[in-house]
């Protein structure tokens, strides 16, 4: 056990930069830069734009307008009975061309809506609430990403130096069993045996180099980087036994905290808010509308206080019939409130069955871990005597090659295991919308 830890703490710290990163600074980082975060803000941006539309309908709206016209109007010449005027009337009467220049600033105000203006304004702040929650998600699902890449690169990082280990291991052995069949106490089977493992052990070492190339690309697609950018990590796997196993407390904080329950509960909000909106539809209104300006057929007396024109009123809309759109939409937003509290319920017992599968996936790591341990150590101490036996000629190369594989499955399962905890106390606190890194 002692001896892997010392590898796993010299692979921490082989080909280290100046500003390695740890677990947090990469978390951030990944928040910082991942664009599914970004797109989150955009969206809540967005939706304040939509309050401020919305909070338009009940202010007031002012317009300067104007007008230059000219116009010819032969109505008089059609009127009933124009024949009959005396012919000299009738000529002075015929119309001629005429100018009307105007301006104005016109004001338009709600007076009274039936509560429409501000019902929508209180979906529009529900919307708003929702876009932050959503900003919470895609915060706590970029940080999960990024936590698994980072053990992800850490775990290939340490694979291949437990590979390269084990490949000296061989390579020792193998010049071992050279000097003994040289000496005449090893036979020819011995050198090819240890020469072939050798020969072996050199793919394991391509595919973990492999390894790591993808899993640095992984973390550096989170991180923001190009995908080749030469990534190095310091830190460890968390090894800290988990505190709560009380699974309803689990559970109460989970409903308590996830984003995504927190938006389908303002999901149901809104849809609530929808039915209130729905039923002002079509209702009773109230408008002023005003203007005030001047009207002349002469530019110069657009400036003449003579010419103003103003007006003034309130307009009353009572809608008698509206083809049962009224109707329509409050079906509609029952429907909705429904699907919005179905929704809502469904989720929370996924996260019931999250948590369940999580902590026991946990839990099996956590046992893993511990079990790997003690193989560890017993691996180690068959390898030494096996080596201590060939030296005397009591072991053959084949018995020194099983003790390596062993070993070096050994090894394995416990960095395996120490990942799949890492990674499982990540998702459980995930589940339960607690932040994946400690």
């Amino acid at each position: 056990m002692r001896v892997l830890i010392a590898i796993l703490t010299v692979a921490g710290t082989l080909g280290a930069q100046e500003d390695p990163l740890t677990l947090e600074d990469a978390v951030k980082l990944a928040i910082a830069r991942h664009q599914d975060v970004s797109k989150a803000r955009a969206a809540a941006d967005a939706l304040k734009g939509k309050i401020r539309e919305v909070r338009s309908q009940a202010l007031p709206s002012i317009k300067l307008e104007s007008n230059a016209t000219r116009w010819r109007d032969p109505s008089l010449l059609n009127a009933a009975g124009f024949d009959r005027f005396p012919e000299e009337l009738r000529k002075a009467m015929v119309p001629v061309p005429v100018n009307l220049l105007d301006y104005a600033v016109t004001i338009k105000e709600p007076l009274y809506t039936q509560g429409k203006v501000g019902t929508a304004l209180r979906l529009a702040a529900i919307e708003a609430e929702g876009a932050l929650a959503e900003i919470d998600r895609a915060q706590q699902d970029v940080a999960l990403a990024a936590v698994k890449a980072f053990y992800g690169l850490l775990w290939a990082e340490r694979a291949r130096t437990l590979v390269a280990a084990t490949q000296e291991q061989k390579k020792s052995h193998a010049e071992m069993a050279r000097n003994r069949y040289r000496n005449g106490v090893a036979t020819e089977v011995d050198v090819l045996r240890s020469e072939v493992a050798v020969a072996n052990g050199t793919p394991d070492l391509v595919r973990a180099d492999n390894a790591i190339r993808q899993a640095r690309a992984q973390l550096n697609y989170y991180l923001g980087r190009p995908l080749d950018f030469s990534t190095r990590l310091t830190g460890d796997f968390h090894e800290q036994s988990w505190e709560q196993p009380d699974l309803a407390v689990l559970e109460k904080d989970a409903l308590r905290h996830r984003p995504e329950i927190e938006r389908l509960r303002i999901a149901e909000r809104s849809a609530d808010t929808q039915f209130q909106l729905a039923r002002a539809e079509d209702r009773m209104r109230v408008d002023f509308s005003g203007s005030y300006g001047l009207m002349a057929g002469r530019p110069v007396n657009l400036v003449n206080r003579e010419f103003i024109r103003w007006t003034a009123g309130v307009n009353f809309t009572f809608p008698l019939f509206d083809g049962f759109k009224r109707g329509g939409l409050m079906t509609q937003a029952t429907a909705s409130q429904r699907i919005a509290r179905l929704e809502r319920e469904k989720f929370e017992q996924q996260v019931r069955l999250s948590i369940q599968q999580s902590y026991d996936e946990l839990q099996a790591a956590a046992e893993s871990v511990a079990a790997a341990g003690a193989t560890v150590g017993e691996a180690e101490r068959v390898l030494t005597m096996m080596q201590d036996n060939y030296k005397y000629g009591a072991a053959t190369t084949l018995d020194i090659l099983d003790a390596q594989t062993a070993l070096s499955v050994a090894r394995g399962n416990l960095l395996r295991g120490l990942y799949d905890y890492s990674v499982g106390r990540a998702n459980l606190r995930w589940t339960l919308g607690q932040t994946p890194w400690e």
